[in-house]
């Protein structure tokens, strides 16, 4: 039996980006120390892990600075193609749809998660030419702090109400849904990107959802 295949959609907390000292501050995690490599630990030899983390990617928004490709919903049919057959498709964005610079409400950037959803379900990236399953991961609550404070001003009070906006917006697709605010919190050093110790936990707990996705 072939290996199941993950395509961890995301953006730089999927990427692996260190909390940012600076604007322009580029470093990264080793490998083995973000949290879709931490899952794949957790779900051992018989899965294909798939990490696909842009720096900046928006759920469905161009962005005006930093450049069109940031869109997620543009890069997704590529990705979804290149990859297939994709046994689930973990889609954890949200965070950069709250930078001032688009001015969304909350409400609006779930939506944004659901339209990728949609894409999702309307694909056929799927084993035997199916869908893939989806799970929506409810990404860290941000915290306005650091070099990116200005970059994101307004948006910790909207960030605390994605999660519940997400769950609903899972539950009202039909696909599954996990919250990595139950074991992880951003670095207080930017407000934004998480600790190596916070990839570890969201890498352990994705792998418990994953594995009870597919238990049958």
């Amino acid at each position: 039996m072939s290996p199941r295949t993950v395509l961890c959609f995301g953006d730089s907390n999927t990427h692996g980006t260190c909390a940012m000292r600076f604007a322009g501050d580029r470093r990264r995690l080793p490998k083995e120390m973000r949290w879709p490599s931490c899952m794949a630990e957790g779900l051992g030899p018989d899965w294909d892990v798939v990490a696909e983390g842009h720096p900046g990617r928006t759920a469905v928004f161009d962005d005006p600075i930093e450049g069109s490709h940031k869109n997620g919903q543009a890069a997704l049919p590529v990705l979804l193609e290149t990859h297939r057959p994709i046994d689930l498709v973990i889609v954890m964005l949200g965070t950069n749809d709250l930078k001032a610079r688009f001015n969304q409400s909350a409400h609006d950037i779930a939506l944004g998660v659901q339209r990728l959803v949609r894409d999702i379900a309307a694909c056929d990236s799927g084993p035997d030419g199916s869908a893939p399953q989806v799970l929506v991961a409810a990404p860290a609550v941000v915290r306005e702090t650091g070099a990116l404070a200005a970059t994101f001003a307004g948006a910790e009070a909207k960030s605390a109400l994605v999660p519940d906006l997400l769950v609903a917006m899972a539950e009202r697709q039909g696909v599954h849904f996990t919250n990595v605010n139950a074991v992880a919190r951003v670095d207080p050093v930017d407000g934004i990107h998480l600790t190596a110790e916070a990839h570890a936990a969201i890498g352990a707990v994705m792998a418990q959802a994953v594995l009870r996705i597919f238990k049958d």
